[in-house]
């Protein structure tokens, strides 16, 4: 299974989790999506992940997300991976999201904790089974507990990874003990799944991360992880480092808010949010421009 997962790592070091253009009328904007996932592959992105918590995915209907995984496709065309995020917190429900996603061309599916019904493990183990064994893509599990309330254990995630298409894990709970353990545990591959975590599992040769301020400064990110990937940790430390600020004040207030206000700001216009995410305040607003003139972003 090591070898089959090792390439696996073809998805990409550098996933940026893409957030949804709208028009004005709060449609998706497919020609603002089309030239985001463009500037996105071209300025340090491996791949793109459509539909997941940055593009507000429990606002959009089935038929917009798998639109959108076509419009990505579309425009990725061999350049950079698609990855459809299909999970939910109803079994049947993501296992045709992860059907029409395949028929769409992704090139895997991210499948997020079943939320709000919170679930035993042995419900989390047949919910992930039942979604791999509906397709013969790549599965990359989304843990994270701050949304889901449940947490995705070292051995809840190594008892799933013996099943054979379940490649890795988006991992965004913080405590990075928890990645030791699974590392001792089984060759799940590991993503972060927050950008200030992108270094940490970098350095513990995890597969790279599933970012969100990867739609500013992407190929510092991409950077990073090459140095990482070459060894010289310090240097790729030192980019975390200046990168920090930017992370935090991309959290300023709920993503997507704070990176749909920062695009807007330095005039890679995505419009708004739906209800009932807000877009940012006058003071979160400051915050955000404050550090991207900082960053020399705008």
């Amino acid at each position: 299974m090591e070898g089959s997962r090792e390439m696996k790592r073809s998805l990409g070091a550098v996933l940026t989790a893409i957030v949804t253009p709208f028009t004005p009328d709060l449609e998706v904007d497919h020609a603002l999506l089309a030239g985001l996932v463009d500037h996105l592959l071209a300025s340090g992105s491996d791949g793109i992940v459509v539909a997941g918590t940055t593009g507000e995915s429990p606002t959009l209907s089935d038929d917009e997300k798998t639109a959108m995984v076509r419009t990505a496709v579309e425009v990725a065309h061999g350049r950079g991976t698609v990855v459809a995020a299909t999970g939910s917190n109803d079994t049947e429900h993501s296992v045709a999201l992860t059907r029409r996603a395949e028929d769409a061309g992704a090139d895997a599916v991210l499948v997020v904790t079943p939320y709000y019904n919170k679930p035993p493990e042995r419900g989390l183990l047949a919910h992930f089974r039942a979604v791999a064994a509906a397709t013969n893509l790549p599965v990359i599990l989304y843990n994270i507990p701050g949304r889901c309330v449940v947490n995705l254990s070292p051995e809840l995630l190594a008892q799933l990874a013996q099943t054979e298409n379940i490649v890795g894990v988006k991992q965004a709970n913080p405590d990075l003990d928890q990645l030791v353990r699974l590392r001792q545990l089984c060759d799940l591959g590991i993503y972060a799944g927050n950008d200030d975590m992108l270094y940490d599992v970098l350095a513990m040769k995890g597969w790279g991360g599933v970012c969100v301020a990867t739609h500013l400064v992407g190929e510092r990110m991409q950077r990073m992880a090459e140095l990482a990937r070459a060894g010289d940790l310090p240097r790729a430390r030192e980019i975390h480092v200046s990168l920090v600020p930017l992370f935090e004040a991309l959290t300023v207030a709920t993503n997507p808010i704070p990176v749909k206000a920062a695009l807007n700001l330095v005039g890679r216009e995505v419009g708004g949010l739906r209800l009932p995410l807000v877009e940012a305040s006058v003071e979160e607003t400051r915050v955000i421009r404050a550090e991207l003139e900082r960053q020399g972003l705008l």
